[in-house]
């Protein structure tokens, strides 16, 4: 008897497998990230659905439930030609996969699956991409039990005047507790604040990148021994250049009320 599962999965990166076949690696929305080997994966009509970033919809197959076992895939949203046009979306899709690395294979989270969907969708608008990413970066630190709270003042208990955040805590300190040591605090950007209205600028978003790189580094990179690796880099260098370049306001409003809980 055979082990059986078909589930929706974003495609975050393959590498080759013998003469035809490749090991893709995918993000379910059921089982978290997942492995397969996928047979004639390197053919012509297989490397374009298989391209990062792109929804499908996979059928994996085993003896066993600890093997690596066989994919099949099925495109359900041919997004990747699009994230190829630019630097920012094409470093996103990178730098998104290796986040989700972090995570233990086989582990679900549902709710991750549905942001990578949505970032993924806003990839080639440089301020809301931005912003969606930040909250990505949150949402994964969250979920390796690293999460940090921006909601209430860790020296007073207050939900008010939220104006920085403690690089020792990870949590909000309100604007009276936090002047005396302002230089040694995080700014808490205006867009992360629970009574933010309006969308993440260019400012906003130089500190929020600083600070979940931070975050990031400390909990998670230098204890396993990790780099970081270049992608972040250059999507961050390729975000900001462009909303320097445009001088624009963000197009999309805080996602909040659609980001999935």
């Amino acid at each position: 008897r055979s082990m059986q599962w078909q589930d929706e999965a974003i495609i975050l990166g393959i590498r080759r497998h013998g003469e035809s076949s490749v090991i893709a690696e995918v993000m379910t929305r059921a089982r978290g990230r997942h492995l397969g080997m996928l047979r004639n994966g390197r053919s012509r009509a297989m490397q374009p659905v298989l391209q990062p970033g792109n929804l499908v919809e996979v059928t994996w197959r085993a003896r066993l439930d600890e093997h690596i076992g066989h994919f099949t895939a099925e495109p359900l949203n041919f997004r990747a030609a699009v994230l190829m046009e630019r630097a920012a979306s094409l470093h996103g899709v990178q730098a998104l996969a290796a986040l989700l690395r972090l995570l233990p294979e086989r582990d679900p989270h549902p709710h991750l699956f549905e942001m990578l969907n949505v970032v993924l969708d806003h990839l080639e608008e440089p301020s809301g991409a931005g912003e969606l990413f930040v909250r990505f970066e949150l949402a994964v630190l969250n979920d390796l039990g690293f999460g940090l709270d921006l909601v209430q003042c860790a020296a007073t208990g207050s939900r008010e005047q939220l104006d920085y955040v403690s690089p020792k805590s990870g949590r909000a300190v309100s604007r009276t507790a936090g002047l005396p040591y302002h230089d040694k605090l995080f700014r808490l950007p205006e867009f992360l604040r629970d009574s933010a209205r309006k969308a993440a600028d260019r400012d906003s978003l130089v500190e929020a990148f600083r600070m979940t790189r931070y975050f990031l580094d400390r909990h998670v990179y230098e204890p396993r021994g990790l780099e970081p690796g270049t992608a972040r880099d250059g999507f961050v260098e390729a975000v900001l250049g462009a909303m320097a370049q445009s001088n624009a306001t963000p197009q999309i409003p805080s996602l909040k009320q659609d980001w999935p809980r």
